[in-house]
This record gives structure tokens, sequence and C-alpha cells, in this order.
């Protein structure tokens, strides 16, 4: 697809930025000298931050490949942020080359790196979405060019809800669910409110950048109602079918469910 122009200068260095300081978080390179300000501060508020948007990372692997292997080869990846290892093509198309991702942001920084999210096998396809996921009905007809709308899809959306109020975030997700066929997966995670994560919280939005609102557990998992969650269901991300054992939980929850 043809990808707007853009230019460098409308990424501030001196400004943080959210895509940039999450990027900073999970250990990657993109990002400047005040993203990594703010996201000390963040940490130093609430100290499983870094724990926390790592594991967010680790639990998207594991759900796409326990899908791909479940004959899942078709991913719409919302709020997709800055490439990193690991992205959901990378992971889906090494169990299923001929798998197909779609990437949705809205973030002109984003844009300005999906090259790097283009890089499908050959046999399979990649596209990137440059739109709001408020537009769901738009964002689901782009999403079409690439994807077979009439098979099962999985729509991922993960650490991104907080962007919204609660209840928009909510009705947002049947809205996509509503654009897929049976069999059809939905996989989400977001932050839970506590005392250490409601300051984390306060310490971001003193950044100057938009607020990300943590939920209440019943505010995430109401996104999968009428789904069937599989197992092992609603929990802290850490614990959802992982790779190794005693490891802590942390609070960001999240599910895999399967539309009916």
């Amino acid at each position: 697809m043809k990808h707007e122009a853009y230019n460098a200068d409308q990424f501030h260095s001196a400004v943080p930025h959210s895509a940039r300081v999450w990027n900073y978080w999970i250990g990657g390179k993109d990002h400047y000298p005040v993203d990594q300000e703010l996201g000390d501060q963040v940490i130093a508020s609430y100290p499983q931050t870094r724990e926390l948007a790592r594991a967010s990372r680790a639990f998207q692997a594991r759900a796409v490949r326990y899908l791909a292997e479940a004959g899942i080869s078709q991913f719409l990846d919302i709020g997709t942020g800055l490439p990193v290892q690991n992205s959901t093509h990378e992971v889906a198309q090494s169990v299923e080359p001929k798998a197909r991702i779609v990437y949705v942001d809205n973030d002109p920084l984003v844009l300005a790196h999906a090259r790097a999210l283009l890089t499908s096998a050959p046999d399979g396809m990649t596209d990137y979405v440059h739109a709001d996921m408020l537009e769901a009905e738009r964002v689901l007809q782009e999403a079409a060019r690439t994807l077979d709308m009439t098979r099962p899809v999985a729509v991922m959306v993960l650490s991104t809800l907080g962007h919204l109020q609660p209840q928009d975030g909510i009705d947002l997700m049947h809205q996509y669910m509503a654009g897929t066929v049976a069999g059809s997966h939905l996989v989400l995670c977001d932050t839970v409110a506590t005392p250490q994560t409601l300051a984390a919280q306060d310490a971001y939005a003193a950044g100057d950048t938009p607020p990300y609102l943590v939920r209440q557990p019943e505010e995430i998992l109401a996104s999968a109602e009428g789904m069937e969650l599989v197992d092992p269901g609603f929990g802290s991300i850490t614990l959802w079918r992982a790779d190794e054992e005693n490891l802590e939980p942390v609070d960001q929850w999240g599910f895999v469910a399967r539309k009916v």
C-alpha cells in the first residue's frame, strides 16, 4: 500500500512520546532521553512498570503462537506501536508461513517505522493501516484488503485501551468482534487498578502526555462478553500458558477469547 509522507521534524525529541516511552520500557532503542526520563519517573512510582511492559510483549507472542498452532492464520493487530523483535507477523509466520497480518495505528511515529512491519514471509502477507482505532468500521474495511473477513481473524489489542474511557473501550471491542465470523478470537490485556498502578497513572500524566487509564478487572473482562475464554481464562498475563514456572504475576491482566 502507499503510505503518506511524513516530516521527521514533527517528532519532537524534547517532548515525551507514548510509543517511545513504551519502547524504552520493553528494552527497545527508538527513544530519546526525554522519554527515558518520563519512563524512569513512572518506574520510580511503580517499580513493576518495566516488567509489566515486557510481560505484555511476551503474552502477545505466546497468544499469537497458540492461535497460529490452533489454525488461525489471520491477525488484526490494533495499536501496534513501534516495531520490536517478535512482532505479530514474525511469530505467526514462524508457525504458518502463509499467515496474513494487518497492523493498525494512528501515530505518525509508528507510520514512519511501518516499513519494518511489512517484512512478510514470502508466502504470507502484511499490511499497515494508518487509522484511529475508534474508526472500527473503516479499520475493518481497510483490513479486508488483506484479510478474508469470511474466515476467522484474531483481533489483538494489547496495552492499548487505557487511552479510552473504560466503557468506550468495551463498546469498541464489541464493534470489532461484531465484524468478525464465529471462530475468531480476541486477545486483550491491560493494566488493572491498584494503589501502585494508580500512582503510575498519575506520574505518566504528569509528563505532558495523553493520560493512560488503568482498569478494574471487570472492565477488562467485559470486552469478552458472549465469548468463550480460552484456558486458563482471565488473570495476570504472566500466568497465561507460561513458558516458565514460578513466575510472579504482574498487574496487567488479559485473556484470549473465542467468538462462538
